[in-house]
């Protein structure tokens, strides 16, 4: 293992199983379902936490706990590691500054060690596409500012294409109004969004039906993609899984890629999203 360690946050949305295999460091962020607060030891399995929200309970969200984060990385440091952490984007969460805040002090108590934050600009699987990226640089010997350097140049190249099953959902986050939420609805109207530079989300367009959303998720990616190596594509859902596998297997036929991960959109996203979630993400010229 080289000499720093990546940290992230739960929102990267990365497999337990990937994180455990490349010592990656989770955050965790919160979110409250009734009267319980969920993000540390106890925690509801994705497919219940979707299903309690289909059935109108309605989760609240909160950033990451400064004393947390503080024991994720002093541990860390204690055992002579440097730390980058990738971040939740800052326009989306108060965890970039609150962390930011936090290893500001911890460089002071630490000042033999190097501890890089970077602001993501991304969400859910893009966060988790640039965690990857910066596992890749780690493992073929980049240097922690080096990787970086890296991540800051390259992250407004992690393209965020994303379509929900709920407008009220999307309304309840202020992203739509309340008008075009019931009449979109009844109309069976999904709006097709993304991430833009600033890291918030921003509406691309309106299309008829599910099945044409998916598709134009496809459709979009083939608009940016040209000239960047997609050695991975990312897809993460909100319990929405044979949408996902189907948006999987458009990929491998259009553009040849076979290294396709698939998870779930963990609920501190998904609380704003709701379920029927489908989101993609790989590398392209522009967001």
């Amino acid at each position: 293992m080289s000499n720093y360690i990546i940290t992230s946050d739960t929102t990267c949305d990365l497999p337990d199983k990937y994180i455990t295999k490349n010592h990656i460091d989770i955050i965790p962020l919160y979110y409250k379902l009734g009267e319980t607060i969920y993000g540390d030891e106890e925690n509801l399995d994705p497919s219940e936490f979707y299903n309690k929200m289909r059935h109108g309970q309605m989760p609240t969200t909160m950033g990451c706990n400064p004393e947390t984060a503080r024991e994720h990385f002093c541990k860390i440091l204690d055992r002579g590691y440097d730390i980058i952490h990738i971040s939740f984007s800052s326009a989306l969460s108060s965890s970039f500054n609150t962390v930011s805040v936090v290893v500001n002090e911890l460089q002071e108590e630490y000042p033999e060690r190097n501890i890089i934050v970077v602001d993501s600009k991304c969400a859910s699987l893009g966060e988790g596409l640039l965690v990857y990226k910066a596992v890749c640089n780690r493992q073929n010997g980049m240097s922690i500012n080096d990787n970086a350097k890296w991540l800051e140049d390259n992250k407004l190249h992690v393209c965020h294409q994303f379509t929900v099953d709920d407008l009220h959902h999307l309304h309840r986050g202020g992203r739509v109004s309340k008008k075009a939420a019931i009449i979109g609805t009844v109309i069976n109207v999904k709006p097709v969004l993304h991430v833009d530079d600033e890291g918030a989300l921003v509406p691309l367009c309106n299309v008829r039906g599910r099945k044409k959303s998916l598709n134009t998720l496809i459709d979009n990616m083939a608009a940016s993609i040209e000239g960047y190596d997609n050695d991975a594509v990312f897809i993460s859902h909100g319990d929405c899984l044979k949408d996902a596998e189907y948006v999987a297997e458009q990929v491998k036929k259009r553009f040849g890629i076979e290294n396709i991960m698939i998870n779930f959109v963990s609920p501190t996203v998904g609380a704003h999203s709701g379920p029927g979630t489908l989101a993609l993400f790989y590398m392209g010229e522009n967001r």
